[in-house]
């Protein structure tokens, strides 16, 4: 792969060896973390045993197939799941915590307090997260003034300022907009204009680029970036696209079956990666640096049903080297993250160092 950009967010366990995020310098800690869904059908382990870390000012990306687990981690950590009918039967365990506050045993009002002031989200489809009935600046102005005792002409002051701060052009008169009177680039910059109005420290991005063509992806991401300097912010992006986290993460996450299965420095995750799901999403991204003759190479099979998730390693089924390590471990024990070298980063994989470095220099990269 060619060079790319960026090091460094803490992204370790606590306690591992070689980690480097401790309590003190993490500004989200989440450790253990599981979200499971009883249904008619059986137990959803949508999220089943995360650990990560992120500082201020750093860039995670959380990336993998859909139903991996990325969506339901980030509505964790904002304490959505308790909302609504749905979310009365949530079995969520472990520890979220947010500058050392915890949030999976905090009640209802406590998180409430915190979400917009302390951590805000930038939902995927704006349309259908803000409310029709009420135009833009309205919004804007009941998310500041929950976390802010000023006048509404303030608060609309306020707003104006944050819409002219992401783009939106004539910010004065198009605060009187509706939701629908926006294209999709513009709803999208209102979404973060109302997500950043109270100054917060957590922004969790959910795939905040879908459905935009190319163009405004790109002015989203910088303008996403140019936020995170001024106001140094930690930030969570939920993506598929890897293309986005070239550009703008510190560190990946790679989630499968609702767990981690590998973690590091943006670099390594794309120049020397360790897993194989890994290798799939890489092969499975079109190249525009360099000609090539090789096709895509797409992640055979389907995702696994977080119901009944295989047993040993839950990418088994679809791993074209699952029957190299010997013994049949791949299909009778669970993985457990190791640290790959003296450095952060993490892979989850029954393949010895030596099988990974093998297949990876012979087999992966060549085709990349």
């Amino acid at each position: 792969m060619t060079e790319l950009s960026k090091t460094g967010a803490a992204v370790g366990e606590k306690g591992s060896p070689g980690s480097p995020a401790t309590a003190s310098e993490a500004f989200l800690e989440v450790r253990d973390l599981k979200v499971h869904f009883p249904t008619d059908d059986g137990l959803v382990k949508s999220v089943d045993g995360l650990n990560f870390s992120l500082e201020k000012g750093k860039t995670l990306a959380v990336v993998g197939e859909s139903g991996s687990g990325k969506s339901v981690t980030s509505l964790a950590i904002m304490g959505l799941h308790r909302l609504g009918a749905r979310g009365k039967n949530v079995q969520m365990s472990g520890e979220i915590r947010l500058a050392g506050q915890e949030l999976v045993s905090a009640s209802p009002d406590e998180v409430r307090k915190l979400r917009g002031r302390e951590m805000a989200m930038i939902f995927q489809d704006p349309l259908s997260a803000m409310h029709p009935y009420y135009t833009i600046g309205n919004q804007i102005v009941e998310a500041y003034r929950v976390h802010n005792k000023v006048s509404r002409k303030v608060a609309r002051k306020r707003a104006i300022e944050m819409l002219d701060r992401v783009g939106i052009p004539e910010p004065g008169k198009r605060v009187d907009s509706y939701p629908h009177e926006f294209s999709g680039g513009m709803r999208q910059r209102a979404m973060i204009a109302m997500a950043l109005v109270n100054d917060p420290e957590l922004l969790i991005a959910d795939e905040p680029t879908t459905a935009l063509d190319v163009t405004v992806q790109a002015q989203i991401l910088d303008l996403i970036r140019d936020l995170q300097k001024e106001f140094g912010s930690a930030v969570m992006m939920i993506t598929h696209d890897l293309g986005v986290v070239a550009e703008i993460a510190d560190d990946v996450l790679v989630m499968y079956g609702g767990r981690c299965v590998e973690r590091g420095p943006v670099d390594e995750i794309f120049d020397k990666p360790q897993h194989p799901y890994t290798w799939g999403l890489l092969g499975s991204m079109p190249r525009i640096d360099r000609v090539t003759e090789e096709r895509l190479i797409p992640v055979k099979g389907q995702p696994p049903s977080l119901i009944n998730v295989p047993s040993g390693c839950a990418f088994n089924p679809r791993c074209p080297y699952a029957d190299i390590p010997k013994g049949n471990v791949t299909r009778t024990v669970r993985p457990e993250l190791e640290l790959v070298d003296a450095g952060r980063h993490w892979t989850a994989c029954h393949l010895s160092a030596e099988d990974r470095e093998r297949i990876w220099t012979e087999e992966i990269a060549p085709k990349l």
